[in-house]
């Protein structure tokens, strides 16, 4: 794999998360024999990072400038190959309401919403959305600025806290039902899924806090579902993560209603890799170490743009 760097920790509000992401992922990189190095791209700029003399980069930054294509723009000027997804595929998945507008182009389901900014009314969007809603920033990860909202008095305070993270905050219609994700390996045609994950969250509440360091959310993997609708949620992460255009690897979040119709809420094209972290619970599921993970993830990597002679005048 040649020197290997380890892009974690950054500026978002995700970085926390990121530090104990890539912490496990430099371990397991250096477990399994890789020259692996943590660069903390909060701390050292793009300078230092075209000096480091990386072959190849496993991006386990979270959250803005390090999931929504800016550092991937910067790996493709420094012509250092990569893991996840390109420019493009980060950018749209980092912005939920786009990634949804993506996703009901190509007719697959995703619950109803509305766009919430500063200074305009919020007396219809109950009536658009329905009740109960989700409310939540559109650029952010982890649960941050989320609120479950149940009557229309409470939406300016929902707002007013998903507002702290973001200029653009998304209403979202609750889908009461199970909660289940899905990690996919791979790009294009090649592209496979992992066993399905359900969330059993306390109180049905899976936030920052239950997410990433309560031991009381239970997790079932693979989830207790039919064979038929297994392969029905299996076939909708996949084609949503090819519609977004995603690489690599990834995990796409599912609601399935007490019908069994299963809803898309989001893609991430750099998921967790902590302790509490999905994508590694599914892999061990289906027999793969963690280790073995980071290592086909890295083994991915690669610039998507293809460069191309310019002439000289």
């Amino acid at each position: 794999m040649g020197r290997v760097g380890v892009l974690y920790g950054g500026s978002s509000a995700e970085r926390e998360v990121s530090l104990m992401s890539g912490a496990g992922v430099h371990s397991a990189l250096r477990e399994a024999g890789v020259d692996a190095h943590l660069f903390d791209t909060g701390k050292e700029g793009i300078a230092a990072l075209a000096g480091a003399g990386f072959d190849r980069v496993f991006i386990a930054l979270h959250g803005r400038w390090g999931e929504d294509g800016c550092i991937q723009g910067a790996l493709e000027l420094l012509g250092i190959p990569y893991t996840g997804s390109g420019v493009a595929a980060c950018a749209l998945a980092m912005d939920k309401v786009m990634t949804k507008r993506v996703w009901l182009q190509h007719k697959l389901p995703t619950p109803r919403f509305a766009v919430l900014r500063a200074g305009e009314s919020l007396e219809a969007v109950p009536g658009e959305v329905g009740l109960p809603l989700i409310v939540k920033p559109a650029h952010e990860g982890s649960t941050l600025g989320l609120t479950k909202v149940c009557t229309p008095a409470s939406l300016a305070g929902a707002y007013e806290l998903a507002a702290r993270y973001d200029t653009a905050v998304l209403a979202e219609e609750f889908i009461a039902g199970r909660e289940l994700t899905v990690a996919v390996l791979g790009s294009d045609e090649t592209a496979r899924v992992l066993p399905v994950i359900e969330i059993l969250a306390p109180d049905g509440n899976y936030d920052f806090q239950n997410k990433y360091y309560s031991d009381d959310t239970r997790y079932v993997c693979p989830a207790q579902l039919s064979e038929s609708v297994t392969r029905q949620v299996q076939a909708l992460a996949v084609a949503a993560y090819r519609a977004v255009g995603c690489a690599g690897w990834g995990r796409v979040d599912v609601m399935l209603d007490r019908e069994h119709r299963p809803y898309l809420l989001e893609v991430n094209t750099a998921p967790g890799m902590t302790g509490h972290s999905l994508v590694p619970m599914a892999a061990a599921a289906a027999g793969m170490s963690y280790s073995e993970l980071c290592v086909e993830i890295l083994a991915s990597a690669r610039c998507k743009l293809q460069p191309h002679s310019v002439p000289m005048t």
